[in-house]
């Protein structure tokens, strides 16, 4: 899929790309005839429009230079992309488990070890007189002492410090100093929607090199939800720029071009979809940096929004924020209100690291809790910090997104009946802020964590952990949850009251508590 995503994005922008494609003929134990229809691929990807497609013998020169001087050219004129499919023996096995004897015949291997390139080659060059057989002895001895001083040179380099094995997951990230919002009282309080858009126009104002991409991000339609609307005719389609509905081909696309040196923020339609890209962004983005050694990393914002309360059904109300937070080297955050959304977001796009930016869809246009007054265009707030909504010294109530907005009304209601609840809306799933939710337990001993994804392996349960490890003895009653419960997420109205957490749960929870 990747591939074949990689060829149609290519061709549809004539890139100067160069694929090549080493077939020799097995996918370990897997003959090609039962690999690709047809036995070959070359007929498949000679259907994508503009992309030259060259079937040779890689072990042919002269065809191999044709193809590939072919192809280069191309590439560099502008004219868009090649496949080299270049036919090869396996004349080995496939790694050091495998045998070939246990699924090719002999016939066949001696077949393939005849087509052996390196004696083919020297046939070629001793026929064209290019060199002798004293020579190309000279040359093989050659190569042979330079590998063979490369291998004992590496033998001396000494093995890492296993107390190294868990550095260099993220890069050092910027030191931002919160400045506290500004109260303007002649401005007017924004939605989700319009913050986050105008959080992105600021940072396509002050650097150039972000760029926004998507399905359906571009021209008028600016997103399902309309958060880019208007940034395309602002900034041209060179920086906000529709893609294929292909979440692998997005994910790959921004990654890299993070390594071109840009900052693209790139938005997936709905989380649920983000799925197809998984490939691209756990086994690629998110360890890339680690892979490197600390050499290379990615700065790139995904968007999605995520979160149901809006009868969107299986396939747009996922709550995914525990697989993202799982995976070493992506950063997770997830905004409550207009003036963290707009703030988190300019700190996601100036971290160097990938940033998995979650946008809660039934947040984005209401008005009684998550509208707030636009902080102004410097104000930036620093992932990893949470906020109390409300202090309080009976219970503590540890949530994000939609349930920092129940959770904050639940929290008002039971005041007024002398039930004091403090309110943590963590606003960064990774970096979590332990500091702030320790600090909390130990000084109320009663903690609610309620969140809307299902309670199995949830963020509850991690966060229940640390506590329990770290302040057990100020614990004056066991950890509660609040989740959603463990199914999908249904379309009928009654059914995903009944699944997902309501305002009536996390008041039984908070009162529950504040009994003992």
């Amino acid at each position: 899929g990747d591939f074949h995503e990689a060829l149609n994005f290519s061709a549809l922008h004539k890139l100067g790309i160069v694929f090549v494609i080493q077939d020799n003929g097995w996918a370990i134990s897997v003959p090609v005839k039962e690999q690709t229809t047809g036995g070959s691929i070359v007929p498949i990807a000679r259907g994508y429009e503009g992309l030259s497609v060259h079937d040779v013998d890689g072990c042919d020169f002269d065809q191999m230079r044709e193809a590939v001087e072919t192809s280069v050219a191309k590439a560099r004129a502008g004219k868009g992309p090649s496949l080299i499919v270049a036919k090869v023996p396996r004349i080995g096995a496939h790694s050091s488990s495998d045998d070939p004897a246990k699924y090719q015949s002999k016939e066949l291997i001696d077949e393939e070890r005849a087509k052996d390139p390196i004696p083919r080659m020297e046939s070629w060059i001793k026929e064209r007189g290019y060199a002798s057989d004293l020579e190309l002895q000279e040359l093989k001895d050659s190569c042979f002492e330079k590998v063979e001083t490369a291998a004992e040179l590496a033998d001396l380099v000494p093995f890492p410090d296993a107390d190294t094995c868990d550095t260099k997951v993220f890069k050092d990230s910027p030191d931002f100093e919160y400045i506290s919002q500004k109260e303007v009282a002649h401005k007017e309080a924004v939605v989700m929607v319009d913050a986050l858009n105008h959080s992105l126009e600021e940072a396509m104002n002050s650097d150039s090199s972000v760029v926004l991409m998507g399905q359906d991000v571009a021209h008028g339609k600016g997103g399902v939800f309309g958060v880019t609307r208007s940034l395309t005719s602002k900034f041209g389609v060179n920086r906000c720029f529709n893609t294929p509905l292909a979440e692998s081909c997005i994910v790959g696309l921004a990654t890299g071009m993070s390594f071109a040196g840009l900052k693209p923020v790139a938005e997936v339609q709905f989380a649920d979809y983000v799925w197809t890209g998984v490939n691209q962004l756990i086994n690629e983005l998110a360890s890339i940096h680690y892979r490197s050694n600390g050499e290379w990393n990615c700065p790139v914002v995904l968007r999605l929004p995520y979160g149901g309360y809006i009868q969107g059904g299986p396939y747009h109300s996922q709550s995914i924020e525990a697989y993202l937070a799982h995976t070493p080297g992506l950063k997770v955050v997830i905004p409550s209100n207009a003036a963290d959304a707009k703030m988190l977001m300019k700190a996601a796009i100036a971290d160097p690291n990938p940033v998995v930016f979650l946008e809660h869809k039934a947040l984005y246009r209401q008005r009684a809790f998550c509208a707030r007054i636009e902080p102004e265009e410097e104000e930036i707030l620093p992932l990893g910090k949470a906020k109390i909504l409300r202090e309080g010294s009976d219970v503590t109530l540890i949530c994000y997104g939609m349930l920092a907005f129940m959770g904050h009304q639940v929290a008002e209601k039971l005041h007024k009946e002398g039930i004091s609840v403090e309110v943590i809306d963590l606003r960064t799933i990774v970096p979590l802020d332990e500091e702030t939710i320790l600090a909390s337990v130990r000084k109320t001993g009663k903690c609610l964590v309620a969140h809307e994804a299902p309670s199995n392996v949830g963020l509850g349960a991690e966060i229940s952990a640390r506590i329990t490890e770290k302040a057990f003895e100020y614990l004056d009653a066991p950890i509660a949850r609040v989740t959603g419960k463990n199914c999908m997420v249904p379309y009928c109205k009654k059914l995903e009251d009944a699944v997902l957490p309501q305002l009536t749960d996390l008041e039984e929870a908070l009162r529950k508590l504040s009994l003992f």
